[in-house]
């Protein structure tokens, strides 16, 4: 049975998705490179720095008396697995069948590879790009995944918020409490030292990040993202048009004023209540 060769659609999708493919890969190993020369350089620098410290205290704590065994116990430890941990990475890094991937590569060199990647991937996808229906089918497709990390998003602020609120409805009855207890209050004085200042940071925090408000925001961009895929499926007001392509075109173009307005109101959060007044 003969098989058919992939159409040209096929073609430039699988080639994109090799670009980013690469630019992914590129991407993990210069986080992983990253952590190598980390590694690298900052374990003998602990082990000596470790040393010197011990050399320190020597001389200062027990010059004339032996040191606590504890102590030197977990001294030598912490020295022999950093000196163990050195001898894996060099070894790791200049043997001949090293099992690093980018050993002897500078972070540099793989930058430079990553950002050959990415104007190579844009210089295709200009050359491939495919007509407009099908990008907006496209958009189209990737917004369920959208609409799922706005309600994950929305979930945590709500539980933030709802954290937050248990936090001062506990302080305060705990301060309440401890108040009433203790008459005077001196036995119990670092309780509501401690209990006051839970109180006074949470209600600033609460003020300040507005996790209720910022909720609220993505949970209703969310629903109406979701309301506007389902009149476009369904075919219903205001993607009633005869036209895929007029409906599809205004379908998007809603989209991405709400995702725009989603990012005004984000804006508006972090700046402070002055800054909120004025750009509203």
């Amino acid at each position: 049975m003969a098989i058919d060769p992939p159409s040209a659609g096929e073609s430039t999708t699988d080639a994109l998705i090799q670009y980013r493919t690469d630019i992914a890969d590129l991407s993990q190993r210069i986080k992983n490179r990253r952590l190598q020369v980390a590694g690298l350089y900052g374990t003998p620098l602990t082990l000596i720095t470790l040393i010197c410290a011990g050399a320190i205290a020597k001389v200062y704590f027990w010059l004339h008396a032996d040191a606590p065994s504890a102590i030197v116990s977990i001294f030598g430890g912490a020295c022999v697995f950093l000196l163990f941990a050195t001898v894996v990475q060099l070894y790791a890094e200049f043997s001949a069948d090293t099992p690093w991937r980018d050993s002897k590569k500078s972070l540099r060199s793989l930058k430079l590879d990553l950002e050959l990647a990415e104007e190579r991937r844009i210089l295709e996808a200009r050359r491939l790009t495919p007509p407009a229906i099908e990008r907006q089918s496209s958009y189209r497709e990737r917004l369920p995944g959208e609409i799922a990390r706005l309600r994950v998003e929305s979930a945590h602020y709500r539980r933030l918020h709802l954290f937050m609120q248990w936090l001062l409805f506990v302080g305060s009855a705990a301060v309440s409490g401890v108040t009433a207890w203790y008459d005077p209050p001196q036995p119990a004085k670092g309780i509501l030292i401690a209990l006051g200042s839970i109180v006074t940071v949470v209600t600033a925090a609460s003020g300040y990040f507005k996790p209720r408000e910022r909720a609220f925001n993505l949970q209703q961009t969310a629903d109406s993202m979701e309301q506007h895929i389902t009149a476009l499926e369904l075919g219903i007001a205001p993607y009633n048009n005869s036209d895929d392509g007029a409906n599809m075109e205004s379908f998007a173009s809603t989209i991405e004023g709400m995702r725009a307005e989603q990012r005004m109101r984000e804006q508006q959060l972090d700046q402070p209540q002055q800054g909120q007044q004025a750009v509203i």
